[in-house]
């Protein structure tokens, strides 16, 4: 699906997140990326083979109380 250079990753790696986005609709929520991942904005996914990847943000330190 990824016709530009350097190619995209993959669905199958790990960082399939970084490919560029072919389509962006931020008042829905989500992106189309080239390599057929739609990114939701909550960090979940939808891949083309119809799995589902949970949200998986980074979880932000809480300061410590004194």
């Amino acid at each position: 699906m990824c016709l530009h250079q350097p190619h995209c990753p993959t669905t199958a790696d790990s960082d399939r997140e970084a490919a560029v986005r072919v389509a962006h609709h931020p008042q829905q929520g989500w992106s189309l990326l080239c390599n057929g991942v739609v990114l939701f904005d909550d960090t979940g996914e939808l891949l083309p083979d119809g799995q589902i990847v949970a949200p998986h943000r980074d979880v932000l330190a809480r300061p410590v109380a004194a």
